[in-house]
This record gives structure tokens, sequence and C-alpha cells, in this order.
């Protein structure tokens, strides 16, 4: 594709120096990625300056760069105002605005966005709809499985992702949107059909100023430019505020709430829930969930709202529903054969741990064994904050460390102490991950639930800069069998 194709896909004042009709083969954001005919993007960061790693990505084959600030650099240039933004709407041109040729679904909140997303697969398939996932586990082309680093990748990724699923036949994609994404500008130029609005709590301090700011974020996905239809949460009073002041129709799910579609007769086991799903004088239906917890059915009712407005019927969406046995990592209930029950989920902010802590609460029997930690280099204010609510809810908690990082586990320990000192809890401190899991398992009692908080599908634990595989799945077995040896 020529460069002057790609630069007129950018909105704003763009300005090309040098051979317009210059022939891109690839695009790149990453200096040591760059393949022959690529055009870089010097993308300023909070650390780096990609424009200062201009040279190398033209020493390895880029022909072309778009920057900001004109360089003393022999290759064309393309000056934009925004070059974060700019890579959205050029790899958009580049792979064809693959978006635009099929249903695009965007699924944003703090909690809930990896299940929803799963649902939403499961009940367009169910409809026989090929359909394509780009979301925090992994992303998906029908039943290819392709592993993900981000929750919403960068645009490159992205609408190369696109690409492969437009190419593979994909009627329809459902994608998960973060925060990060919306305030990096990953998705500029980008048209949802429908966005869906899960839930709104404490997470990503570190990244947002405040909660407002982490809200604003939010908001900004349900715009008129990037959303055409919207369906939102609204017993989440932020939720349902935020929406409403946008002054646009929208789908409302909800329980408590007077709502669209909603569920009543709920009732709540070990290994689902069952409830009656209604949407507002249209249709009514029993639907059998094999996902526990209340959390769950507003999921559900979600994935079900996000459907109706792509024209499903109740009878997929009720098969959809119940054909999703498990969602990776989030209250996964593992077979261990033991007469105690281990459960792992990805609970890693202070809603999300206590919603997990309270769903296994209604259905144990003995005690609750709560094992979390915090993430290094991410939110400190709400360690305390968990170790509180954990003390509060389980019987018994083992502090241990999560994704430490950069920082030093015990004294984000520490901190979490804080929080869990004054509840009375009994508790242990292991900083060791897979020693903590140990304890937890010699020291369980039949008729016990260990809840494995916060690291989900997770399969690696980051430990001063270095990835080193921990997936909990394969450590409980390991420790099972080291235990019956």
């Amino acid at each position: 594709m020529k460069l002057k194709a790609l630069a007129g896909a950018i909105p704003g004042e763009v300005r090309i120096i040098g051979n317009e009709d210059t022939e891109i083969l690839a695009l790149c954001a990453d200096s040591r990625e760059v393949s022959p005919g690529a055009l870089f993007f010097c993308t300023p960061g909070l650390r780096m300056d990609a424009h200062d790693f201009a040279p190398q990505a033209v020493e390895n084959g880029a022909v072309a760069l778009v920057v900001e600030r004109v360089l003393p650099i022999d290759v064309p240039q393309v000056v934009v105002e925004d070059v974060r933004m700019a890579i959205s709407y050029a790899a958009s041109e580049f792979f064809g605005n693959p978006s635009r040729k099929m249903l695009l679904i965007g699924i944003t909140g703090t909690k809930g966005k990896t299940t929803s997303s799963f649902l939403i697969k499961s009940i367009l398939e169910e409809a026989g709809k090929k359909t394509g996932l780009i979301g925090t586990v992994c992303s998906m082309i029908g039943e290819e499985v392709i592993p993900a680093n981000l929750t919403t990748p960068d645009p490159i990724v992205t609408q190369t992702l696109l690409h492969r699923m437009e190419q593979a036949g994909c009627e329809c994609v459902v994608m998960e949107v973060s925060a990060h994404a919306l305030a990096m500008r990953r998705l500029a130029g980008v048209k949802f059909d429908i966005g869906a609005f899960t839930n709104f709590s404490q997470d990503h301090l570190d990244y947002f100023k405040d909660m407002d700011a982490y809200f604003a974020a939010k908001m900004r996905f349900f715009e008129p430019d990037m959303v055409e239809n919207i369906v939102y949460n609204v017993d989440d009073e932020r939720v349902a505020e935020g929406i409403r002041s946008l002054g646009r129709e929208a789908l409302r799910i909800g329980i408590r709430a007077s709502s669209d579609v909603y569920a009543n007769d709920i009732e709540i086991s070990e290994r689902g829930c069952s409830f009656l799903m209604t949407w507002h004088k249209q249709f009514r239906v029993s639907v059998s969930l094999k996902l526990a917890g209340i959390f769950n059915v507003y999921n559900a009712l979600l994935a079900a709202g996000v459907c109706i407005c792509a024209g499903v019927g109740p009878e997929a969406i009720r098969r959809g529903l119940e054909d999703v046995r498990a969602v990776p990592g989030r209250i996964e209930l593992l077979e261990t054969g033991t007469p105690y029950r281990v459960i792992l989920d990805y609970a890693h902010s202070p809603d999300s741990l206590e919603n997990i802590l309270k769903a296994v609460r209604q259905t144990a029997k003995g005690r609750m064994i709560a094992l979390f930690g915090c993430g290094g280099n991410r939110d400190a204010a709400k360690r305390p904050v968990m170790g509180e609510i954990a003390g509060e809810l389980a019987d018994f908690c083992i502090l241990t460390s999560d994704n430490p990082r950069n920082e030093d586990p015990m004294a984000i320990l520490d901190q979490i102490e804080e929080g869990i000192r004054h509840t009375g809890c009994e508790y242990v401190v292991i900083d060791n991950r897979r020693e903590a899991i140990r304890y937890a398992l010699q020291h369980a009692q039949p008729s016990d639930v260990i809840v494995l908080a916060g690291k989900g599908h997770e399969t690696y634990q980051e430990i001063n800069g270095v990835k080193y595989p921990f997936d909990e799945k394969i450590v409980v077995a390991e420790l099972l069998k080291e235990i019956a040896d």
C-alpha cells in the first residue's frame, strides 16, 4: 500500500515529507521487530519515546516513519498531531478496515468482561454465526486459540486479528475493551455496533489518578462515534448514572432496578445457578447456568442483552448460555479428587475479591480458605482494603505473592496485613506462592474450600522483571502428587 493512502486515513493535520508513493509492506511500533518495507510509528511514552529509536528502525528495514516532530533521517516522514491515534487509523486502512465488514461488539467494565465475552461468543455461535473473540485470556478465530498479552491489544495486533477473522469468515467479533486502551486511543476510529458496560469499581489507580479519571476513560467508549447501541448494568449506580447522562437510548439489564432484561427466581449452587430470564414483553426463558455466583447471573444477562441487540432469538440465547461450562480462571473449580474443593479465580481487585468470596461462602459447607496477594508496581491503595475484605469474609487467609514485579514481596504483604490484622481472622504469610499453595492443600479439611485468587488464567509469575512459568492448575496437580507420595 502507498504511504499517501495510509496518511490519507489519518484525521487532523497530516503532512508528508518525502516520497508519498513509497510502498509500505508492514506496520510496526517496536524498532526491534521492524521488517523490511515497514512503516515505523514513533510513539511517545511515559518512560521512552520511540522517536529516539527511529534510526534503529530504519537500520532494521523501515522505509518511512510516522512522527510528531520531523527527524534528521533521510526517509519519508508522515508528520501527525498524535502518533498513538494515527496508528489505529492507519492500521485499519492497511488491513482494509475489517471491523466494518463484521458485527463488532465491545465489552468494558471493571469486572466480568472476559466471562461476558465468552458467553456472547457461545450464544452467537449457537445462532449459527461464526464469531471471533479478542480478550484477556486469549483471542479466538472460531475454535482457533491465540495467546493474549493485553486485554485490548495494540492497534496493529488488533487490526491484524480482525483481518484474520474477516478472512476466516467470521460474521461477528466480541472484544474486551479496557480503560487503558481507551485512554491510549488504541481503538481510535473503530466503530462498534454494540457496546456493553458490566460494572464499575476500584482498580488501576496506579495509572488513572483517581476514580473519576478511570470512569471517564470507560465512558469515552459510549460516545456516538465509538458505539451505535448500548447495553448496561442498571443495578450499578455509577454505570447507570453515566449512561443516563448521555441522553441516548440503551438496553438495561439487572436484577434489582427496573430493567429491560432481568432475572428472578434465582437459585445458586456450588456448580452453577438457575434463573428465569425475561426480556420485557418479548420472551421469558428458564436458564440453567453452569457458572456459579450472582455476578455470573449479571454476566449472563449482559450477554443476553447484547445478543438481543444482535437479533438473536431466546432459544439460541438460552442454549448458548447453558453451553458454557467454565471460563478459564473465573471461579473455576479444579478437578482435584480431594474431599475439599479448590477454586481458581482471577480476582485481583477489592470488589472482585469480595464477589468471589461471597459467592463461595453461599455454598461452602466447611471453612473457606482465601489465598491471595497483590501485584507489584500497581495500585498500592487497594492492598489493605483487600486484606480487610478477605479477613471479614474468609475463615482463614494465606497471604502470598501475586506478581511482585519490581517490588519487594514482603513490603506488599506488609501492606495487606495492615488491613487484615484488625478483623480477627487467622492468617499466615508465605511469600513463595508455590509453598503457600502447598500449605493450603496440606491443611485443608474435608468440606473446606480453598480459593486461589489473583492469578486465574495467567501461566506465569513476574518477579524482578522476569516471567517465570507458573500455571496454578499445573502447580496444584504437582503438589497434590507430591503430597500423596
